[in-house]
């Protein structure tokens, strides 16, 4: 069998309608196929690559852990260096209360151990959550995703679990004395980069501190610089019981975390003792990895840079919205949600996009609004480049496709 035929014959998929493309090589913002065709990645792969494919500070550290050690014993038991290294890197850059940082592999294995974090710290089971909010697809992640078609056919899922309306001020009365947790991002990545309304995150904050309810915060996609902050949470004014990290955290390598006061996960350590427990959680070369990308940010000031990156974009976005083609974007540092004004142009716009040789994708729970989401070491130069892709394919999709 060829390639292509393994892969739709013996790789299970998410959906029959894969892109399907054979990647050969990757590197800095751009990705090859197999012809020879390059891509310019105007979504680091959902927001993982920020420092670009294969950044050679990164690659160097990869070698170097493996010249050392790969997997020894399960997370918690050994000393690994790039383990605690990188837990005290993060805890350097957070506030003090978020002290003590369990690594896991990936953003739903975080969220899943944030919810079980809050219930056993709080001894609460109350879980609230948002409406059009994505948190990860295993049963505990699933059990707060806001969109009710994405998990009807894996009911029943976690009780006592409610929704809030983003922005909803008078929504935050919902949370109680019996409410465990609520869990929230900073801008709505799925539902289109829906941006919290002004005082809204620091009355949400407000709340759960009044009620004893633990505020976790999914900086998933948001976080390592693609707001304009090395973390979103931090221009609002606020600090989270919980922080949820993974994808860039890695620096393209697997990865995740949840951090928070170490008086709140230790709850973890008794009663049951290993009341959380992972065999591959914080794997050393994923952690030596993310050492040197979170070296790349900072070294690099690439956060401070999202927003002016962001700013070319919108920018060059005006003409589209001119010519009629765009009904109007959202912005968040570097982080783009763009509204199709002809929702039915949605498939002619992605193939379009394929054939110009630029990656772009649509928002979950909006499927009409696209990311444009590249990695923050993207030049003025690649942003012209990719977007002088991504306006042909536009333009080409309100044409016949034959026609380009």
């Amino acid at each position: 069998m060829t390639e292509r035929e393994l892969f739709y014959r013996h790789l299970g998929l998410p959906s029959f309608t894969p892109m399907a493309l054979d990647i050969i090589k990757a590197e800095g913002v751009y990705i090859y196929e197999r012809s020879g065709k390059d891509y310019i990645d105007m979504v680091s792969g959902i927001s993982v690559s920020n420092v670009g494919h294969r950044h050679p500070q990164v690659l160097e550290a990869i070698k170097k852990q493996l010249d050392a050690y790969l997997y020894v014993n399960v997370y918690g038991e050994f000393i690994h260096s790039p383990q605690a290294e990188l837990a005290g890197k993060l805890c350097s850059l957070l506030p003090s209360l978020l002290d003590s940082v369990y690594f896991v592999n990936s953003g739903t294995e975080a969220i899943e151990g944030a919810l079980k974090l809050a219930k056993r710290f709080t001894g609460r089971s109350g879980i609230i959550a948002f409406n059009n909010a994505y948190h990860g697809s295993t049963h505990g992640s699933l059990s707060i995703l806001g969109n009710e078609s994405m998990k009807q056919a894996f009911r029943p899922l976690l009780p006592d679990v409610s929704f809030l309306e983003f922005n909803n001020f008078g929504d935050l009365e919902k949370i109680t004395s019996n409410t465990a947790c609520v869990v929230t991002e900073t801008t709505q990545s799925e539902a289109g980069l829906i941006p919290s309304a002004d005082g809204f995150m620091f009355q949400l904050r407000k709340r759960c501190a009044e009620t004893g309810a633990l505020l976790i915060i999914d900086d998933v996609q948001m976080g390592f610089g693609r707001t304009g902050s090395l973390f979103s949470f931090e221009p609002y004014g606020i600090v989270p019981d919980i922080l949820v990290l993974a994808k860039a955290l890695g620096a393209g390598m697997p990865l995740g975390a949840f951090i928070a006061h170490k008086n709140i996960m230790d709850t973890l350590a008794f009663n049951p003792e290993l009341g959380h427990i992972t065999t591959f959680g914080g794997h050393p070369v994923s952690c030596a990895a993310a050492i040197a990308g979170i070296d790349v940010l900072t070294g690099g000031q690439y956060p401070q840079s999202a927003e002016k990156k962001g700013k070319l974009i919108e920018d060059m976005l005006a003409e589209a919205l001119r010519k009629g083609f765009i009904s109007g974007f959202r912005r968040k540092g570097l982080a783009l949600g763009i509204d199709l004004a002809d929702a039915s142009k949605r498939k002619s716009f992605l193939d379009a996009c394929l054939k110009n040789g630029v990656f772009i994708d649509y928002y979950l729970f909006k499927p009409a609004t696209f990311r444009i989401s590249p990695p923050l070491v993207i030049t003025e130069e690649e942003i012209r480049d990719g977007m002088g892709r991504l306006m042909k394919a536009l333009g080409a999709s309100y044409q016949p496709l034959l026609d380009f």
